[in-house]
């Protein structure tokens, strides 16, 4: 049976600093990975994910980041590469570089724009776990990939020994509770605001976005839930429900790096196509956080 908590509770898919020609910045990438961890109680970090802007960096930069964050971290925290591509042969190159820089999991989202019957959807992530000796997350976004992962796919994938946890941003909860009742799949929630529901079906927690700023707090939420303080946990999941939301208010990176400037981070610009956040856009969010005490 897989580990329950594979990646502990609280994750956060990382944004990747730029310097503000829009190189990598990895000093700055160590000091975010550090303070996500200490500061912000994150068990374990995703990246080169979404939030990470990960379709604009190339191989050799999502190398670079996987082993600044690792050296930063140290083991502290689970560090885990987004290694998702519309390609097989692409992921599994990927894989083979999280070994390289010492991670210790792997995030491997539905090939998007494709769009791969339910067969060959199967047949990727069985490559690519086979292809590796990490433990594998699948990521189930249909927002961005187009299609999801079927439930019966789902369910015949958990028999893989490496498949261990899912990171459910389809928001159907009752969906995912139809897999958890069939499967020993850890399921995350990939929608902050989704989280104390997923758990309230079996879900163990969360890789989050506004986590960068809630991380701690939410912590506290899921630990309270799982001690069966209910009461504790719907109000500490109430009192961050604006900021889970407003994170998304447009791409959840742009608020991220908005947010984090204003908090003396220097995350630098956004690679084309996203752009920063507006005054407009930023001042909603840092009053979201303000209001929130964070």
């Amino acid at each position: 049976m897989p580990d329950p908590l594979p990646s502990g509770r609280v994750l956060t898919a990382m944004v990747t600093p730029f310097a503000e020609d829009g190189s990598l910045d990895l000093a700055e990438t160590r000091r975010l990975a550090e303070f996500l961890v200490d500061e912000m109680k994150n068990d374990a970090l995703v990246i080169n994910g979404t939030t990470g802007e990960s379709p604009t960096t190339d191989d050799a930069e999502k190398l670079a980041l996987l082993k600044a964050v690792k050296e930063a971290v140290g083991d502290r925290a689970k560090v885990l590469a987004g290694v998702g591509t519309n390609e097989t042969a692409a992921t599994i190159k990927r894989c083979h570089d999280a070994v390289d820089a010492g991670c210790d999991g792997v995030l491997v989202v539905t090939p998007y724009y494709s769009k791969p019957p339910k067969d060959a959807l199967y047949e990727h992530f069985i490559m690519v776990a086979d292809a590796t000796d990490l433990p594998v997350m699948l990521y189930d976004i249909p927002g961005r990939s187009a299609i999801p992962i079927p439930e019966d796919v789902i369910i015949e994938l958990a028999k893989h020994p490496r498949i261990v946890a899912v990171k459910d941003a389809k928001g159907d909860v009752v969906s995912s509770a139809k897999v958890m009742a069939e499967t020993d799949l850890a399921y995350y929630s990939g929608d902050d605001a989704m989280t104390l529901p997923l758990l309230s079906v079996g879900g163990v927690g969360v890789v989050g976005t506004s986590t960068h700023f809630t991380g701690a707090r939410t912590k506290q939420a899921i630990d309270a839930f799982t001690a069966g303080r209910l009461d504790e946990a719907v109000r500490l999941y109430r009192e961050l429900l604006p900021v889970y939301t407003g994170v998304f208010a447009t791409q959840g990176c742009m608020l991220v790096k908005a947010g984090l400037r204003t908090r003396g981070w220097s995350t630098g610009v956004l690679r084309r196509p996203l752009k920063p956040a507006s005054e407009e856009q930023t001042a909603t969010f840092v009053a979201l956080l303000d209001a929130a005490g964070l």
